[in-house]
């Protein structure tokens, strides 16, 4: 493939796992996974760091995370992707309720890098101190 066959089939894997993760299907997600990607959350939340594997990403980062929200409050809006060769840039918007009482509204941006039809990395990016005084509290 060429960069721009690259590129197009990149976005629609990201494109697909966006869909999905706006569904809130957990179980199709790891599919979108390389058997040893990784998920890197920079800053320094309980939750930063990063995780290997579609089983440490979906079965103990993500639930970290959403554990301190009420799911039934959680909303997700997806704003777009930019795509270049393997890396996907996604940008969307997480709302919801913290258990905590306070009402969390994050902008979230992760660069993803996709090869052979699966995403390998991702490299999320959002407002730390922001999760840390609403959700972290």
């Amino acid at each position: 493939m060429n960069k721009q066959e690259i590129t197009v089939a990149s976005k629609a894997v990201v494109q697909a796992y966006m869909e999905t993760l706006m569904k809130g299907d957990m179980d199709v997600l790891r599919n979108f996974f390389a058997p040893d990607a990784t998920w890197t959350l920079a800053g320094d939340l309980p939750v930063s760091g990063t995780w290997t594997g579609p089983d440490e990403i979906l079965d103990e980062f993500v639930p970290a995370m959403v554990a301190r929200l009420v799911p039934e409050s959680m909303e997700f809006e997806f704003a777009g992707l930019i795509a270049e060769g393997e890396r996907v840039l996604a940008e969307w918007n997480t709302r919801g309720l913290a258990r905590a009482g306070g009402r969390y509204d994050q902008h979230c941006l992760a660069i993803f890098t996709v090869r052979e039809g699966r995403i390998t990395a991702v490299r999320e990016y959002f407002d730390t101190l922001h999760a840390k005084t609403v959700v972290f509290a």
